[in-house]
């Protein structure tokens, strides 16, 4: 079976429709380790993938104003327990163009995996780009993700990424995005992780809100249990005249876990307002004991309370 053949299977067992890499329809590139093992364009879409050997460097364009109708598909994993996966992208969406990009990262063996993603993207202007990216981990806890990106956004333009981690145990994780608007743009930031044992998290997303009318919502659902440690950083800065934004985060903590929330708000004109809201603590008790009358285990409730969150 090839490693594609592998890729699609697992991602069956996953639940991730692996139909869509067949459709002719449907753009998509999946890498293994520092290996392309399949790939398919759509028209108005330059994807240039070089294989180095640590991982794989990718160019990706959307010309102006072609609007892909599909999500494309990014694939990456590393299938053995043990391995290195360096992607690096370098993205532009022209002026005018909209792209919806899935991003499924796989380690389902992983014992000791180093997954790092460096990304620099330029989104031009009455342009829209969506990045959701989903991770799928072991239940070890032998990984490593490390994924920064830059990204500048013209003008009357939207920016969005989804970030889940929720299948499997989260290992070591330290996530730096930085995104800087113009004129009535907008930006949307979600994040969504789930700590467990010894986890170490680590998050920031900083969006700087460098135009006028600009607008910035960034909105984490953070939840640590065991010995598990998070520490969300959440940064908005206004500059310029109608500049709006807001901060949300949510940390729940359970056992000997430790969660710290630093939002940072930054506003530098007086006609820009930026607010912000967080909040630490443990499950509700109340809902616990409602749970558990219906019986679930304690721990089984918590589970149920927390997943509705991230809902």
């Amino acid at each position: 079976m090839s490693d594609f053949e592998l890729m699609l299977k697992l991602y069956d067992q996953i639940n991730i429709d692996s139909s869509q890499l067949k459709d002719l329809k449907v753009a998509h590139l999946v890498v293994h380790k520092n290996k392309v093992v399949g790939s398919h364009l759509v028209d108005g879409l330059i994807v240039e993938p070089k294989e180095t050997s640590t991982g794989v460097e990718i160019n990706l364009i959307v010309l102006k104003g072609v609007k892909i109708e599909n999500p494309v598909h990014l694939c990456f994993g590393v299938l053995p327990e043990e391995g290195l996966q360096e992607i690096k992208i370098n993205a532009k969406i022209e002026d005018e163009a909209k792209i919806k990009v899935l991003a499924h990262c796989v380690f389902p063996n992983a014992k000791k995996i180093i997954h790092k993603m460096d990304a620099v993207i330029e989104v031009g202007d009455n342009a829209y780009y969506e990045y959701e990216e989903v991770h799928t981990h072991s239940d070890y806890g032998g990984i490593e993700v490390i994924p920064k990106a830059k990204v500048y956004v013209g003008k009357n333009s939207q920016y969005v990424t989804n970030f889940t981690l929720l299948k499997g145990r989260v290992g070591i994780f330290d996530l730096d995005y930085e995104v800087h608007i113009k004129d009535y743009s907008n930006l949307v930031m979600n994040a969504k992780i789930y700590g467990s044992k010894e986890d170490k998290i680590k998050l920031r997303e900083a969006g700087f809100l460098e135009g006028v009318g600009s607008r910035g919502l960034i909105k984490s659902r953070v939840a640590v249990k065991d010995k598990a440690v998070s520490e969300i950083i959440n940064e908005l800065t206004a500059s310029k005249a109608d500049a709006r934004g807001h901060v949300d985060c949510t940390e729940i903590i359970q056992g000997e876990a430790q969660a710290k929330a630093i939002p940072i708000v930054n506003v530098l004109h007086e006609l820009a307002r930026v607010t912000h809201e967080a909040s630490i603590g443990r499950v509700d008790k109340a809902q616990i004991e409602t749970l558990m009358a219906r019986g679930l285990t304690e721990e089984q409730a918590v589970d149920v309370i927390i997943k509705g969150m991230f809902k």
